[in-house]
């Protein structure tokens, strides 16, 4: 007997299913669908958008015929199915709406397909029509290991204590034990509006510092939706970094990094980093391959995902307890070098000899340190930076920790003259090379 839950691979939106229906007077209509939703062993749910004469249709005669079609094998079923609602509210909808929103918005076209409804039919009968089988490559092998894959990352994370330890545990482990060679990990900061890039693999630039504004591709979505959103085959949608990587493509003169992004990506997740009801950011991953990632590497990614999330939110707050404010440093370093600084008061962005930085609460950070040093101070903790009025911290969950780990990085790509240096829970030490020469720029 075959069961809704045998066919994931058909529901996957790769090849269009077709939807078979008739009029009280017996006359035929065929539609395409872009994707068959499967509810359960017993329901699926087809997206209430355009298609008006199979709507009418089925208000006269509820029976109908859906043909999908398994992506990797080629092979094709046929489900015998009776209406029984439209929703308009509830998880499904909210999935499909999701799915279709998010690859609306990379198609540039936000807003324009609207979602009224999501029609469940009842499946009576499963009738599997034979073709001829495509390759597979060990598909069945991958999904039966992705649980024990899922717990050997895990323990990775859980076994470190600091933020960038923790991010650097995660994309090692995906890619070591799931095989992923493009990910990205991105901080959400709601009052910006934007997901930024503090973590990547496999690209050929870090892109870290770089920001997708709210309501742009599947991360996004999955940030606002805090559920996960998988997209199969993405040959007819425009590419998620393509539209923002062309906008940034001069960061001294944009003030804005390019987001890492493949070209020719094929198949994208984006997994949000929930703890506690609180979304911390996402993990995405994409692939030149169709329907690389499955529903086993969606329930397993989101069994990473957590971890991810609370280790990070832990590790956020044991950075605070540090109480200690050291005492004022003294240490001069002989250099005849010196380095032009300018801050850009308009939206806090950093330039080191004209070339871009940083901007925002890591751009304040670092000017606070800079004039700091100018007093003979290096070192600093957490407590201090939170208590300070100039810097202009959140009141509530600033992240301090993940944004100091963010401006770290990008000095590290930068190859800037300063560094910040991890010296301790809830310490940081500024490291020079060469006499900072400070310009305000207010307007």
């Amino acid at each position: 007997m075959i069961r809704l839950t045998d066919l994931q691979a058909c529901f996957e939106g790769v090849i269009p299913s077709i939807v078979a229906t008739a009029g009280a007077d017996g006359t035929p209509n065929i539609s395409y669908l872009s994707q068959v939703v499967r509810v359960d062993d017993e329901h699926i749910a087809l997206s209430n958008q355009f298609f008006s004469k199979t709507a009418t249709n089925i208000r006269e005669n509820p029976h109908a015929a859906v043909l999908i079609v398994d992506a990797q094998t080629g092979e094709q079923y046929r489900l015998a199915v009776t209406f029984v609602e439209t929703r308009t509210t509830g998880p499904t909808f909210e999935n499909v709406k999701a799915h279709i929103e998010a690859t609306a918005a990379q198609e540039g076209m936000a807003g324009i397909f609207r979602l009224f409804g999501v029609d469940i039919y009842h499946v009576r009968e499963i009738v599997h029509i034979s073709s001829a089988a495509l390759a597979t490559t060990g598909v069945a092998e991958r999904r039966a290991l992705r649980l024990t894959d899922a717990a050997r990352v895990v323990e990775l994370i859980a076994a470190r204590t600091d933020i960038d330890a923790i991010l650097e545990a995660a994309l090692d482990g995906l890619q070591q034990y799931f095989g992923y060679e493009n990910m990205l990990l991105l901080a959400q900061d709601p009052i910006r509006q934007v997901l930024t890039t503090i973590a990547s693999r496999g690209y050929e630039k870090t892109g870290i510092g770089s920001e997708v504004p709210f309501g742009d591709g599947v991360a996004s979505r999955a940030a606002s939706e805090g559920r996960i959103i998988r997209v199969s085959d993405l040959s007819r949608i425009k590419r998620f970094a393509a539209a923002i990587s062309g906008s940034a493509s001069d960061e001294n003169r944009t003030r804005a990094i390019a987001v890492p992004g493949m070209p020719d990506s094929m198949s994208q997740i984006a997994v949000p980093l929930l703890a506690q009801g609180r979304v911390q950011g996402v993990l995405f991953a994409e692939s030149r391959a169709r329907l690389a990632f499955t529903s086993e590497d969606e329930a397993a990614l989101n069994i990473v995902a957590r971890q991810i999330a609370a280790s990070w939110m832990l590790a956020e707050r044991m950075a605070g307890e540090s109480h200690e404010v050291p005492a004022v440093q003294l240490r001069t370093e002989p250099s005849d070098r010196t380095f032009r600084v300018t801050y850009h008061a308009v939206d806090d962005s950093v330039f080191i000899d004209d070339e871009y930085v940083i901007k925002g609460v890591p751009g304040r950070l670092l000017i606070f340190f800079l004039e700091a040093c100018r007093g003979g101070r290096r070192d600093f903790t957490n407590r201090e930076l939170r208590m300070s009025a100039t810097l202009r911290l959140p009141d509530i969950k600033d992240n301090l920790e993940t944004r100091l780990l963010l401006l770290r990085r990008r000095l590290e790509e930068k190859r800037s003259p300063v560094r910040l240096v991890r010296s301790g829970r809830g310490r940081v030490t500024l490291e020079l090379q060469g006499a900072p020469v400070l310009h305000r720029v207010t307007s």
